[in-house]
């Protein structure tokens, strides 16, 4: 779980959320020698944070001086999935499209190069079930969301492929491979992931806008390789991106 802590002008704040993000990634409560391992922080100065984190309820220490994620927490996301347009935009369009496909959809948000976040989740009916939760973060340009944001966010090509040498999938395809697919993206509007990402799972994206520019978000469709052939993946694409679009014209992007 090792995450160094990037230069920041506000370093209090960057210790801060980047213990709460490594809190969020763990299942158990953590000591302060494995947080302060972990992020490269002096341990003094890691539980100055901690005891401050814990003052504001955003995180919690039991007796055996271990921490975890706080209550507080559910505030700031509450308000923030209440008042966003985008999931409250996304979250019909993608119920519409896990049950008229039977598959797990998600909407997500996308910050730059670095990250996407899901912010919104429907299931469909298949006993199999895919999931993500709201909160989960992982790589941008991982899987078919990320074609997206390399086919439409108008990057640098050097800088794309730096940082797809340092993804990590269970079946990689070649840079080349990987930019025709980017390409194909550009063309029908949808990007397909068929097993790269997680062997045996086949995942569509299709790019939304809250402002032009590169893409704000995305919906995602997943499911097992041989349910989505057997749904079409085409059809599951070009349903993906009508309601991408749907919500691109709610947030004023298209």
């Amino acid at each position: 779980m090792d995450e160094r802590i990037p230069d920041s002008k506000a370093p209090a704040i960057a210790r801060g959320a980047a213990i709460l993000r490594l809190l969020a990634r763990s299942d158990e409560p953590l000591p302060l020698q494995r947080i302060a391992r972990e992020l490269g922080l002096v341990p003094s100065t890691c539980l100055h944070v901690l005891r401050a984190l814990v003052t504001e309820e955003l995180a919690t220490v039991d007796g055996s001086k271990r921490y975890a994620l706080g209550p507080g927490l559910l505030t700031f996301a509450n308000a923030w999935l209440r008042r966003d347009r985008f999931a409250q935009g996304a979250q019909p369009e993608i119920e519409r499209l896990a049950a008229r496909f039977d598959v797990t959809a998600m909407g997500v948000a996308i910050t730059g190069l670095d990250h996407i976040i899901v912010v919104a989740t429907a299931q469909g009916a298949q006993n199999l079930q895919l999931s993500a939760q709201v909160g989960s973060r992982f790589p941008a340009l991982l899987s078919a969301t990320g074609r997206c944001i390399a086919a439409f966010g108008n990057h640098e090509p050097a800088e794309l492929e730096r940082r797809f040498r340092r993804l990590r999938w269970d079946n990689p395809p070649s840079y080349g491979d990987w930019m025709a697919q980017v390409a194909a993206t550009r063309d029908h509007g949808y990007a397909v992931d068929d097993g790269n990402y997680i062997a045996g799972v086949t995942v569509i994206a299709a790019p939304a806008w809250r402002a032009p520019g590169p893409p704000t978000h995305a919906l995602v469709a997943l499911g097992l390789e041989n349910s989505m052939r057997r749904v079409g993946i085409e059809d599951v694409g070009r349903a993906t991106a009508q309601a991408a679009q749907a919500v691109s014209g709610q947030l004023g992007g298209l």
